[in-house]
């Protein structure tokens, strides 16, 4: 399944979103412009319904409060509303939609509480909130009924989906120094602190087989590179990555993930999302650090990998080599672009100027990154 329609009105940056998804889909725009904020609104609803602690409340919690997920712009109207429609594909027809809508208390424990929750099923309406329970105790309206096993049963699917989420922005230093670092993980690890314990966690057939795969990734990207190894230590029984060369001696001992790298690492850190996940993943920048040869074949490998999985991705990113891949469709990219009214987001085919210059053969890369530069750019000059 995937989410092939995104509406939020209010969150973050964004007065209004209504936007088709595509299987694989690329959000670009300036710096500032709130690519993290469009990809938080999946986190937000895994948030939701995560089994180990999750919910509504601690959700809108983790952000800080419902003041610092409304939109600035938003002045005189205080919700903040997310919907989703759910298909087998982008092309199919809707299955599910999810609507959410929220806002916080006036006064008192200032909490979130909900002003609408609906669910369709194959467009019949099967839940609308607020209903009689909740018009005769008020306190219901401060949690969802996706997260609650006893309200869910007609559409849990929609959790179970949701659940699933995957974001990895994998920090090279967090692995390198972790055993300087020794500080509380952020909960659900999204910088891979534990990245490799995660790694260690996984059933070893699964572990084995997306090594696997990764090493023949590593083979073609990094010059002499010949073995990828899950090992632990002999001595401590903490567990390890090892990487192992062509050019060294037989009997020496394969390089360690402290010693990877960042590209590598991060590298590592991308392809294991798009192999864990037959939902969302989220990949933010994953540019950042690899070799332009390896950004240049990004774009194909994550469509590669995500019809193998079965998965939706979503990617954000300022590189333009990551896009010159002629087979990106206008319709795969979003484009943000910042207002006075707060940000806005196109599909980039159905901006005119962009769709006659891809009609014409120019890749995304080329046309729509151009959109995102600054008008004074070149004024950007650092003084003595």
């Amino acid at each position: 399944m995937i989410i092939n329609r995104l509406i939020a009105k209010n969150w973050r940056n964004f007065q209004q979103i209504n936007v088709p998804l595509r299987e694989r889909q690329f959000i670009v725009g300036p710096n500032a412009s709130g690519k993290s904020n469009l990809l938080d609104i999946f986190r937000f609803l895994r948030d939701i319904v995560k089994v180990d602690g999750g919910g509504f409340q601690k959700a809108v919690k983790d952000r800080d409060g419902v003041s610092k997920i409304r939109c600035l712009a938003a002045r005189g109207d205080p919700e903040v509303a997310i919907e989703i429609h759910i298909a087998d594909a982008s092309d199919a027809s809707t299955t599910w939609q999810y609507a959410l809508g929220f806002r916080q208390e006036p006064r008192g424990h200032r909490r979130a509480y909900l002003t609408h929750e609906k669910v369709w099923k194959n467009k019949r309406l099967i839940l609308k909130r607020p209903d009689k329970d909740d018009n005769e105790d008020p306190e219901l309206l401060t949690q969802t009924a996706l997260e609650q096993s006893a309200t869910n049963v007609k559409f849990r699917e929609i959790g179970k989906f949701l659940r699933n989420v995957t974001y990895l922005h994998l920090v090279p230093q967090f692995i390198r120094f972790a055993d300087v670092i020794q500080g509380k993980i952020i909960e659900d690890d999204p910088f891979g602190q534990g990245f490799i314990e995660k790694v260690a966690s996984v059933h070893p057939s699964t572990r084995r087989s997306r090594l696997k795969k990764i090493e023949h990734a590593l083979k073609i990207a990094l010059p002499q590179f010949e073995k990828l190894e899950f090992v632990r230590d002999k001595n401590t029984g903490y567990p390890h990555l090892q990487a192992h060369y062509s050019h060294w001696c037989a009997n020496q001992e394969g390089q360690r993930e402290d010693q990877f790298s960042d590209g590598t690492l991060r590298l590592i850190g991308l392809l294991w999302s798009l192999l864990e996940s037959d939902s969302i993943v989220l990949l933010e920048e994953p540019e950042l650090s690899l070799n332009i040869g390896i950004i240049s074949k990004l774009a194909p490998s994550i469509s590669r990998l995500r019809r193998s999985q079965g998965s939706q991705v979503l990617i954000s990113t300022q590189s333009d080599v990551l896009l010159i891949e002629q087979g990106i469709d206008g319709s795969e990219v979003l484009l943000l672009t910042p207002t006075k009214e707060g940000t806005t987001v196109k599909v980039s085919s159905d901006i005119d100027d962009i769709r006659i210059l891809l009609e014409n053969g120019f890749t995304v890369g080329e046309v729509v990154l151009s959109q995102t530069r600054p008008k004074h750019i070149g004024g950007l000059v650092l003084s003595e």
